[in-house]
């Protein structure tokens, strides 16, 4: 069984993103921390896969799909701080700006697709996405107007989808994936990305 969940990446994050020449790279690590800056991954273990989303003018981007390989520190971290000065994670020093300064920063291994700006989610489909809480209630998006959101509060955190809202948001990707003339990218059916109905129940 794996389950699915969503990110948000702010505007610095992705900013710093495009500054240090990550797009189009994958990156082989993001950051669980212990603030609302950088928020807990509670929940999220080998095999389940994140949805980073960053929102601009009101259009919600999907920047990554990232499956959890594993929440161990490795050597490829590089060693931890010997003073308060040193970097927490020397070895991911390219993906800082994921969150390897902030507080309570923990790495997380994720075998990801290319950082990429320009996947929106379709009006319509963001409309249906829903997340439900460790008690089994779901909620919607709010704030959901015409397809554009007007306010992304209801994305600032790290939230379980549905099942179904889960497999919508893969199959959507997989196929904007798919079509990038830039060349293949791993889809929910590839490069060892199986498809979720096949890995999780309902």
């Amino acid at each position: 069984m794996s389950d699915a969940f969503s990110v948000l990446w702010t505007h610095d994050t992705c900013r710093a993103l495009r500054k240090a020449g990550r797009v189009g790279e994958r990156p082989p690590v993001a950051f669980s921390g212990v603030h609302s800056s950088l928020p807990a991954w509670s929940g999220a273990q080998a095999g389940d896969e994140v949805y980073a989303l960053h929102v601009n003018r009101c259009v919600v981007y999907v920047v990554s799909r990232m499956r959890v390989v594993d929440r161990e520190r490795r050597d490829c971290c590089g060693p931890g701080r010997a003073t308060w000065d040193d970097p927490a994670f020397p070895g991911h020093d390219d993906w800082w700006m994921l969150g390897a300064g902030g507080c309570g920063a923990a790495a997380v291994h994720v075998d990801a697709t290319p950082v990429r700006f320009d996947i929106p989610i379709p009006g319509d489909l963001l409309e249906r996405l829903t997340w439900r809480n460790r008690r089994g209630r779901t909620r919607g998006l709010k704030h959901v107007v015409d397809g554009r959101l007007e306010r992304a509060v209801g994305l600032q955190g790290f939230y379980r989808l549905t099942a179904e809202s889960a497999d919508e948001l893969a199959e959507f990707v997989g196929k904007e994936n798919h079509s990038c003339s830039a060349g293949p990218t791993p889809g929910p059916r590839s490069a060892g990305w199986s498809s979720r109905s096949a890995t999780r129940s309902r």
